[in-house]
């Protein structure tokens, strides 16, 4: 008992004598660490004292306006915003500062004004080489004002992890980077920097697997940045889009591209956005490991690369935007040698392909996304495209394909996006379509389709979300002809159908539509008044309305709020009474133009709609004074009042800070003098006072709109001579100049011929009088197309035209008119104006205009309307007239021109009389008074008939007295030497 007692005390203290030893050992080790190791021993919670006084100088010396920073108080710096410490040391290892918010303008305006706001900015203080243990530092998506990269980042030997993408840094990378031996992560993208030497301080990052250098030029490094990449053996992800690179041939012509690129292991590989411009690089097949291949927008010459067969690795391939041609047959045929391919994703849209589908996609049955859009593929897509049993994206979209739509198209179960717009196909929509129950966006629009959709295209499509479907070109036979009391299994969030027909059902089948954010429903003979209840339930999330040229009728509700619309467009229905100006502050685009709507506009526009940009609200019926409001609307920049029954003077409180650009108040009753106010609005680019009474002079602060290009103050009251200004240093892009029928006096300037681009000037009727400028030639836009000037927005004019007024539009542009008709203009036509080879229409008529026509008036081959008439012209008609082949409308009449009308060509087909009468000299036809050489002619040509006769009897009787004498003597001949 006593043995094994005192046996365990031996062991008791045995194990004492062990665990005392044992702690001395470790208080031994404790004492012997740093003194930042042994304050982390003592309190791991809370980081290195040395390393928060770091961060807090660091915090110092940057721009934090939203105070994202706010957290950085205290002892606890591991708790701060985007700071992590490693657990067991409390050192500080990771500083994540990425802005939270998305880099890309959103259409959430909210979204985008918080990114603004989170932007860190300032300097980058040195105080971060404190963090000796800081693996992970990511500055991305902030703003520092193009400073340079700090060079010490080179010192922060522990990274492994250095994203500083979209944050504005500029200059020269450091090459201190090289230093970061222990890096595998560096994304220096989307940022200003450039490298003029070249990239072989990458090689020392052995251990690097991402790489970045996106938008980076790389111009100057020539072909080294290749073989300074391939010496990154590790290397998994490249991205060198946007780099200005050139180094694919031709300038590698010779160099094997397999050294240059012996990055067996790389993964992803982004070129796109450079420029190679030549032949796909064949030696880029070497790299077999590859699954992400871009080549977009790199302008690769020639055909499909077959050696893409070779990259039986590739899950996503990009060609978009090249000039690649060839057969797109040959070019899926190339990975038939790749067994059991794993294609998951295919992009060759915008490349210059002019081939058919291939029938045989059955080896790519495990490709997920197809885009193909942008090229000029043809043909129909064939039955074999329902084997991509796994594709989830086929887009061909912007091609030339024809024909139907397969049935087989319903086999493809995983699909979730079909884009099949802008071709030319046709035929009826399968039902087939309505199998496809992942289907979210189904855009057929811009094609030829015919026939019915019923619910059966629509069963089963419970996740659809996206329908586009129409021509905006040309009405259509598709009708949507589902059952009244059909409802939908799905919501959609977008609709867009155009120029289609629909049925009754059609609204109920719209109204169980609630989660709807963008409605397009424009030309489908919709009738009936806009159901209310339908409005209401989507008005809290509606960004877009478009519900014009319809059939709509009756009053709108005005009671309702569209917190979040950016545009509304109810223009040509049949809409009547009140304006609908729905308080909104997010709606920027209100067209309500071609409608039966009355009354005055709101006085308070400007604080129901205080970011309205565009608002249409011509050919109505609106009345009273424009309120004085609108001149408050900063962001207004198109206002089209034209044709209402608008009166009083116009606005003139106009601010300096307008960004107006188009303003149309023409065909209204507004009266006064034009305001001198207008002469702020130095964005102004499209100006129409036209059709109203307006009196008085041009003021001259108009001259202050530098970016005028288009001036119509036609059909008012207005006097004086037309200014000089206009034609000056300020006015050199004009494209239109329209002041007829006014009471403008004086001569025509020779300044209006420094209006180079100018392809419409109407001065007629008026009191012009001197002669007319020998320096037309000087508009460049009626000799050279390439001098076109094109104001970008679509404005009407009225304009007299092949002997009619004419509404011009759309079309405007291509008009091309000199109209200085009805003034008191004299001197002879300018020999000049034959130079002027687009000129459309030429009208002189009703002025005092004397000499000869121009010669080479026959150079003008694409002129269609010519009046000179009434005036006091004289001289010959020009031969070189019959030479206007496109000449359509001719007047000369009530002039004093002489000699034969000349004839041929075109002139054959202007045999109207009436288009020379009152010239009492002019002879020919088509005029019944013959020309004094056609009686000479008749005279000469009766006597020498007469004298012809007389010589045919002549001759007539000396060979019948000849017959007589040849006759008789040969009788009397036989009769002699034959007495028998």
């Amino acid at each position: 008992m006593d043995s094994h007692y005192h046996l365990s005390i031996a062991r008791y203290l045995l194990i004492l004598l062990l665990v005392s030893s044992y702690m001395q050992t470790t208080t031994k080790l404790c004492f012997c660490l740093d003194g930042d190791e042994l304050s982390s021993s003592v309190k791991t919670n809370s980081c290195i004292d040395e390393e928060r006084q770091s961060l807090l100088i660091f915090k110092q010396h940057l721009v934090d306006p939203s105070g994202r920073l706010s957290s950085w108080v205290g002892h606890d710096c591991c708790q701060w915003e985007g700071i992590s410490c490693n657990n067991n040391t409390g050192h500080v290892v990771k500083m994540d500062l990425r802005n939270p918010y998305p880099y890309s303008i959103s259409d959430d305006q909210w979204e985008y004004e918080a990114y603004e706001k989170s932007l860190l900015g300032g300097k980058i203080n040195a105080s971060l080489l404190g963090l000796k243990h800081l693996n992970y530092l990511d500055l991305s998506k902030n703003f520092f004002h193009s400073s340079q990269i700090p060079k010490f980042f080179g010192e922060l030997k522990s990274l492994q992890y250095l994203n500083l993408s979209f944050a504005s840094f500029g200059g020269e990378i450091p090459l201190s980077l090289g230093n970061l031996s222990s890096l595998n992560f560096l994304d220096l993208g989307w940022n200003q920097l450039s490298s003029s030497k070249n990239l072989n301080w990458l090689s020392h990052l052995s251990s690097l697997e991402y790489l970045n250098l996106n938008y980076i030029n790389l111009s100057s490094t020539g072909v080294s940045w290749a073989y300074d990449i391939s010496m990154l053996p590790s290397l998994l992800e490249l991205h060198l889009s946007s780099c200005q690179i050139e180094s694919i041939p031709p300038s590698l012509q010779g160099i094997n591209l397999t050294s240059l690129f012996n990055l067996t292991s790389l993964i992803t590989l982004d070129l796109s956005e450079n420029n190679f411009n030549g032949p796909f690089p064949n030696e880029l097949a070497c790299l077999k490991s590859l699954e992400y291949l871009d080549l977009s927008k790199t302008g690769l010459k020639g055909q499909v690369p077959k050696v893409l067969g070779n990259l039986c690795k590739l899950k996503v391939l990009s060609l978009s935007g090249n000039k690649i041609d060839g057969r797109v047959g040959d070019f899926l045929r190339s990975f038939s040698n790749c067994s059991n391919n794993p294609l998951e994703s295919l992009d060759l849209s915008n490349c210059e392909l002019e081939s058919q589908m291939p029938a045989s996609l059955g080896i790519l049955k495990s490709l997920q996304y197809l885009n193909l859009c942008g090229n000029y593929l043809w043909g129909s897509i064939p039955d074999s495209i329902g084997n991509l049993s796994s594709l989830e994206t086929l887009d061909i979209s912007n091609n030339k394909m024809n024909g139907s739509i397969p049935d087989s198209i319903g086999n493809l179960s995983s699909l979730k996006t079909l884009d099949l717009s802008f071709n030319k196909m046709e035929g009826s929509i399968p039902q087939s379509m309505g199998q496809l129950t992942h289907l979210v966006s189904l855009r057929l629009y811009g094609n030829l389709w015919e026939g019915i959709l019923t619910e059966a295209h629509f069963i089963n499509l419970t996740k659809l979300q996206d329908l586009q479907v129409g021509n905006k070109d040309r009405p259509m036979s598709l009708i949507f002809n589902v059952a009244y009391d059909w409802i939908p299994p799905f919501k959609l969030h977008t609709i867009e159908i155009i120029n289609c027909q629909v049925s009754p059902g059609f609204w109920v089948w719209l109204q169980a539509q609630t989660k709807l954010s963008s409605v397009i429903l424009r030309g489908n003979g919709m009738s009936d008044s806009i159901p209310e209840e339908w409005l209401l339930h989507i008005s809290s999330q509606l960004i877009q309305l478009d519900l014009s040229y319809n059939q709509f009728c009756g009053n709108l509700p005005s009671h309702l709020k569209f917190p979040n619309i950016n545009s509304i467009d109810l223009s040509h229905n049949q809409l009547e009474g009140p304006l609908p100006l729905w308080w909104s502050t997010s709606v920027f685009s209100l067209d309500l133009e071609s409608n039966f709507f009355s009354g005055p506009i709101p006085s308070n526009i400007n604080q129901m709609m205080p970011n309205l940009k565009t608002l249409y609200l011509s050919e109505n019926h609106l009345n009273g004074t424009i309120p004085p409001g609108v001149c408050n609307m900063e962001q207004l920049k198109i206002l089209s009042l034209r044709s209402n029954q608008f009166s009083g003077e116009f606005l003139r409180a106009w601010s300096v800070e307008s960004n107006m650009v188009f303003l149309d108040v023409g065909y209204n009753n507004l009266s006064g003098n034009i305001p001198s106010s207008l002469g702020v609005l130095s964005s102004l680019r499209i100006l129409k006072l036209n059709n109203n009474n307006f009196g008085g002079e041009i003021p001259d602060s108009l001259q202050n709109c530098s970016s005028l290009e288009s001036m119509d103050l036609g059909d008012n009251k207005l006097t004086g001579n037309i200014p000089l200004w206009i034609g000056g240093s300020n006015s050199s892009m004009w494209c239109m100049l329209r002041l007829r029928s006014n009471y403008f006096s004086g001569h025509i300037s020779p300044q209006l011929c420094n209006l180079h681009h100018l392809h419409i000037l109407d001065l007629s009727h008026n009191n012009l009088s001197g002669t007319i400028p020998v320096c037309l030639n000087n508009w460049t836009s009626l000799v050279d197309d390439s001098n076109t000037n094109s104001t970008g927005y679509i404005e009407q004019a009225t304009l007299t035209l092949k002997g009619s007024e004419l509404v011009y539009n759309k079309t405007l542009m291509l008009v091309k008119s000199i109209d200085l008709s009805s003034n008191n203009l004299q001197g002879e036509i300018p020999q000049e104006i034959s130079s002027l080879f687009l000129l459309g229409t030429l009208n002189l008529s009703k002025n005092q205009l004397t000499g000869r026509i121009p010669s080479k008036i026959g150079n003008l081959h694409l002129l269609e309307t010519l009046d000179l008439s009434h005036n006091q012209l004289s001289g010959q008609i020009p031969q070189s007239l019959s030479s206007l082949t496109s000449l359509s409308h001719l007047n000369l009449s009530c002039n004093n021109l002489s000699g034969r009308i000349p004839s041929g060509n075109q002139l054959q087909t202007l045999n109207f009389s009436s288009i020379y009468m009152d010239n009492p000299l002019l002879c020919g036809a088509p005029l019944s008074t013959k020309c004094p050489e056609d009686d000479n002619f008749t005279t000469t040509d009766a006597k020498d008939k007469n004298e012809d006769g007389d010589n045919d009897k002549l001759w007539f009787s000396v060979s019948v007295v000849l017959g007589f004498i040849v006759g008789f003597w040969s009788v009397c001949g036989i009769l002699i030497s034959k007495t028998s």
